[in-house]
């Protein structure tokens, strides 16, 4: 099989991540529930991974550094945790259902949403942000890059604007973390939400959230810790205010041993790689009579995302003979980012994303163009 699908989750994981979480699956007792061998190497290899993610990110404080199932779960927490009614929030129409319908519940509860609109390449205005701007704007969401056309947006801008106007920053990094270098303290963002699946090269189930200054946030669970049995609330202590119940801690210790991989290639090979890729499927196929592209690819600084329609063929159909007839895997339809496809006018068709990785060849890609091509003929 030739595996396009790696914007939705890596397959072919690095041979240490395989290692990690098998070993941890053998070893690993519950972490901070004993003082046997067993629990304390579950707890080192979180505190590790806590520490590790901290530097990789760069963030102030290894201790808010959360643990959740993806970044799903961190996105409600962060969302969910500080929006209160009477709150207005500031997003954009790239934004993954992950961010949207948090915001919409909160909607029903009061907060007001305003939403930064793309142009026909899928960029925002940055200015627009200031035009948005109100009395009661209590933070800013949206993502590093979207999950549909690749478009980076530039954080650190919308970074800068937060912290001008002290407003709170969350950032999506759900597909530019362990692919694009991010530096929470040169980017002013305020709350990383990230998983472990996609670029990161982890185990699925893993993720977390990462607070980079003091932020009055509201747990969503409460539950065993560990620590304060007797307390009838959960503790306020980060990481634990937001952590109850057991952590997975097998999938963090594939998340470990993933930082140390990508580390050790270097995050700069793989986003040339990347790019390099994309760079090669998009003049391969943007010159074929048939084939519309969406996105901007004026500047390759982007997500190692290309998502296409041919002629008016269903996006679906089209990802289904890919796979049936040659083995390809593809993202068809509304990749869980409604507005984006509301913009270009592509609800009914969708599009086919192709979305490359470290892994993928040059071999790989030309024969999907090949593919396309006689699909046209």
């Amino acid at each position: 099989m030739i595996y396009f699908d790696n914007a939705a989750t890596t397959i072919n994981k690095p041979k240490e991540v395989i290692e990690a979480v098998s070993y941890a699956m053998m070893n690993f007792g519950n972490a901070n529930r004993g003082l046997y061998e067993q629990s304390l190497k579950s707890s080192n290899v979180i505190y590790d991974t806590r520490i590790k993610l901290s530097k990789f990110f760069n963030s102030k404080d290894y201790r808010k550094v959360v643990f959740t199932s993806n970044s799903t779960e961190a996105l409600n927490v962060a969302i969910k945790g500080i929006l209160k009614k009477g709150d207005h929030v500031i997003t954009t129409e790239l934004e993954h259902n992950s961010v949207l319908r948090p915001l919409y519940e909160k909607e029903t509860e009061g907060v007001e949403i305003s939403y930064l609109k793309i142009d026909e390449y899928g960029n925002i205005n940055y200015d627009d942000l200031k035009k948005l701007l109100k009395d009661n704007t209590k933070l800013v969401v949206t993502t590093h890059g979207s999950n549909v056309l690749g478009n980076l947006l530039n954080v650190k801008e919308i970074g800068n604007f937060c912290k001008n106007n002290n407003l709170i920053y969350i950032v999506d990094a759900s597909q530019t973390a362990g692919e694009v270098e991010i530096d929470m303290i040169d980017m002013n963002i305020d709350i990383l939400c990230f998983t472990g699946h996609k670029s990161l090269f982890g185990p699925q189930g893993t993720g977390g959230l990462i607070l980079n200054r003091e932020i009055d946030i509201k747990n969503m669970k409460s539950g065993g810790t560990g620590i304060k049995t007797f307390d009838k609330f959960q503790p306020k202590v980060f990481p634990t205010y937001l952590e109850a119940g057991t952590l997975n801690s097998h999938g963090i210790c594939g998340i470990n041993a993933s930082i140390d991989y990508i580390n050790k290639i270097g995050i700069k090979k793989i986003k040339e790689k990347n790019e390099m890729l994309t760079k090669y499927f998009y003049d391969k196929i943007r010159e074929i009579e048939g084939i519309k592209i969406y996105g901007d690819f004026i500047n390759l600084n982007r997500c190692p995302i290309v998502s296409i329609n041919l002629l008016g063929y269903d996006s679906a159909k089209i990802s289904d003979y890919l796979y049936e007839k040659y083995e390809i895997a593809t993202r068809p339809q509304g990749h869980c980012a409604p507005l984006v496809h509301k913009s270009f006018k592509t609800e009914k068709q969708g599009m086919v994303r192709f979305s490359f990785s470290y892994n993928n060849n040059t071999y790989e890609i030309d024969t999907a163009v090949n593919a396309l091509k006689n699909i046209l003929n």
